[in-house]
């Protein structure tokens, strides 16, 4: 039987954790999160923590000697990497690659944050962890490389790929379609690629549950939130809920339109949808609505 997911799954966390790219959308949630569970993190950006250099890492990684590294930096510009290929391999596999080794090196756990863009997107139903991987776009590509780097080099890893990030920080479609709803009286959204919607705060906790946990199942691993949904469903959806909390929304018309009306540089997944059995399983808590998590983030847009 699953555990809920409560807002607070653990009262203390008495560890010291690295994260890197703490000013994206993830990484800014893992390290608020800690705070809250009395955690020590240290949370490093690109500027302060050069992932592709080394000597860096080791340096930075010896320096501050955490129990655990929290890799959440990437480069996630999915049309900018067709053409910027080195700096996407540099970020996303080599610089993952040493801290990978690094890590080995001294003993300590890898958490490592892939993504749905590993699979090409043409399965039937939920990707599972064993489904092979089969990138379409260079952005996948360089994340399923860093992803095997971290099984080749290191025994102590958590590998957790996840989809349709949303949160309160930076770029993301939530904010994009609250943005842009105030703006228009129409919009045209993709309808014909699904996968799920998930915030960056319940990545954050499912990643702290599994540091927490005493199982140690090292792994490859899902977390997406229920239910899966084309992107136009998802903006209904957005649109709905900012009108309940009083935002204010222009928008009247959603044109559903196909991928191939709305063309861009890298190819997407029309299936993006994670299946997190394996997670859910494991570390025995019921992953919640992404519905749920979308009310309270929009309270902080």
């Amino acid at each position: 039987m699953f555990i809920q997911y409560p807002e607070k799954v653990i009262t203390e966390l008495s560890m010291k954790v690295l994260i890197t790219g703490c000013k994206g959308q993830i990484g800014q949630e893992l390290v608020l999160l800690a705070q809250e569970y009395g955690c020590e993190a240290v949370g490093l950006d690109r500027e302060t923590f050069d992932i592709t250099n080394q000597s860096n890492v080791e340096k930075i990684i010896h320096h501050y000697q955490p129990s655990a590294v929290i890799n959440a930096a990437a480069y996630t510009a999915v049309d900018k990497a067709e053409s910027d290929v080195d700096a996407a391999y540099a970020v996303n596999t080599t610089g993952v690659a040493y801290l990978a080794q690094t890590c080995a090196d001294v003993d300590i756990p890898l958490v490592h944050i892939s993504t749905d863009y590993v699979f090409d997107g043409t399965k039937v139903g939920g990707y599972h962890e064993n489904d092979i991987p089969n990138p379409v776009g260079i952005y996948g590509k360089s994340k399923l490389a860093g992803e095997e780097a971290v099984r080749k080099i290191c025994e102590k890893y958590y590998i957790l790929r996840t989809s349709w990030v949303f949160s309160g920080y930076g770029n993301n479609f939530v904010k994009t379609m609250l943005r842009l709803g105030a703006e228009k009286e129409a919009l045209s959204i993709v309808a014909d690629q699904y996968g799920k919607p998930t915030s960056a705060r319940e990545i954050a906790r499912a990643i702290f549950v599994m540091l927490n946990s005493s199982k140690e199942a090292w792994g490859t691993y899902h977390f997406a939130q229920p239910e899966a949904v084309s992107w136009h469903q998802f903006a209904e959806s957005i649109f709905a809920k900012a009108r309940e909390q009083g935002a204010k929304i222009d928008v009247s018309t959603l044109h559903a339109i196909t991928t191939a009306e709305y063309p861009t540089a890298a190819k997407r997944p029309l299936n993006s949808n994670l299946d997190c059995t394996k997670l859910e399983k494991t570390f025995n808590f019921k992953i919640k609505s992404w519905l749920d998590s979308l009310s309270k983030n929009l309270l902080d847009y």
